[in-house]
């Protein structure tokens, strides 16, 4: 018999900023084709493309517009009441429809948008599997024949990822953890549209049965605990939870940090005045900094800029990286390979979050946005993340956070607490293989 096609399934995503299309990155193996972006696709009605990037453009310019001195705070708070999500306690029926939901059904209805979209994919009624809400919608509002799946990209949503009528809805949901699936709860949705899958992760970072994480972590928890503070006490732990021989206790590099910025360059001023803070550092070869820019060519040349401000230019390339791809899916190569031989992420709470799971520990830049807030609360209760202190000092907190081991105790965090096989777990459910799906992990509840 001839070998059997793997399955496949159009995959959907939004190409705003990075978060949802760093979710559907890991599911390229299963994509039909390439993956596809509803706003930039091939043949996308000018009216459709419109509404696209009227949103895209307000989006940016609010992420960048909040570090403006006095008045940037308080026009992001105006914009962000928009898609706040509510308190969680006293937990109540929270499936009343908002403003936000309103305005796009009414966009499906006068302007019929999305509907091109939908009905060049029901030509192939493949499972549709998208990042973003508004795309699942429309799959259902303009009647797609397959299956719709759902992945969420927070730590907690907001009530606009659900449709008016949850109850009524044939929308299956992917939850990054357990407050998403309680949260979906109170939005309405029926429990059987409902599977905690965990964040999808890349393949190229975990590897079969976690071989890559724990060999990437077994190198790394000594460069983040290089006085075996954490690692005396629990190395028995250690050694059970990455296998025998895994562990090793010498440093094979630098220190190395990657610091990320958002889709829209903001907190590009952080990297600066981090990279300023450890110049000593970086030149005695003790640290290594990965810039990382995206596909941002302007924050490529702020960063560049910077480094040469600092008398840093000739680290560039050496001790200094920086991180920068023309397109997204280029970029987001190069960052996992990138991560593989990093020992800390700094980067503020956004869907990187998740990647904590690579056993990475998250230091935690200021959130942007009600979702980023509950994604820096979930990291701080796994203790997989520590809120940054004044950047200007970098090179004095940080001294004392690794000689207390505090670092490698969040990188052990990250990999026990938080969720692996998301990848895995939503293709086997798109292919209706539940019964494979991982035995998934314990993950705390807030």
């Amino acid at each position: 018999m001839p070998p059997k096609l793997p399955q496949k399934a159009w995959v959907v995503t939004v190409d705003m900023g990075y978060g949802h299309q760093r979710a559907a990155y890991p599911l390229k193996s299963i994509a039909q084709g390439k993956i596809i972006a509803a706003n930039n696709y091939p043949g996308i009605p000018d009216k459709d493309k419109d509404i696209w990037i009227n949103s895209r453009v307000f989006y940016e310019f609010i992420s960048r517009f909040k570090m403006v001195p006095l008045i940037g705070e308080k026009v992001f708070e105006l914009y962000d009441k928009f898609q706040s999500i509510p308190q969680y306690y006293p937990k109540r029926d929270l499936s009343k429809s908002n403003l936000q939901l309103k305005e796009i059904y009414n966009l499906f209805e006068q302007s019929q948008w999305g509907k091109h979209l939908i009905d060049k994919l029901a030509k192939k009624p493949l499972p549709f599997v998208t990042t973003f809400f508004a795309t699942a919608m429309m799959a259902e509002y303009f009647n797609y024949p397959g299956d719709i799946f759902c992945i969420l990209c927070d730590a907690d949503i907001s009530r606009s990822w659900v449709p008016p009528k949850p109850q009524r809805s044939r929308i299956i949901y992917f939850a990054s953890n357990k407050r998403v699936e309680d949260r979906l709860r109170l939005y309405g949705v029926n429990n059987k549209k409902i599977f905690l899958t965990g964040f999808p992760l890349p393949e190229e970072n975990v590897g079969e049965n976690l071989k890559t994480i724990k060999y990437d972590m077994g190198r790394r928890l000594i460069q983040l605990d290089p006085d075996q503070f954490y690692i005396s006490k629990y190395k028995d732990a250690i050694q059970f939870n990455l296998g025998r021989g895994k562990l090793k206790l010498r440093t094979v590099r630098p220190l190395t940090i990657t610091f990320a910025v958002g889709g829209a360059g903001a907190q590009r001023e952080l990297g600066a005045e981090i990279i300023a803070s450890l110049k000593r550092e970086i030149l005695d070869g003790g640290i290594a900094i990965n810039l990382v820019a995206g596909t941002s060519e302007e924050v490529a040349k702020y960063f560049k800029a910077k480094i040469r401000e600092v008398r840093l230019g000739k680290m560039l390339d050496k001790g200094l990286k920086i991180i920068y791809a023309p397109s997204k899916y280029e970029y987001f190569r190069k960052f996992n390979h990138v991560l593989r031989n990093s020992d800390i992420l700094w980067t503020k709470p956004s869907e990187l979050s998740f990647y904590c799971a690579l056993g990475i520990p998250i230091i935690i830049a200021p959130p942007i946005g009600s979702q980023e807030i509950f994604n820096q609360k979930w990291l701080q209760l796994i203790g997989a993340g520590i809120d940054q202190e004044d950047p200007k000092y970098t090179n004095e907190w940080l001294a004392d956070w690794l000689k207390s081991g505090w670092l490698a105790e969040a990188a052990m965090q990250g990999f026990t607490e938080a969720p692996k096989y998301g990848t895995y777990n939503i293709e086997k459910i798109v292919f209706h293989k539940i019964k494979e799906t991982k035995k998934f992990e314990t993950i705390l509840q807030y």
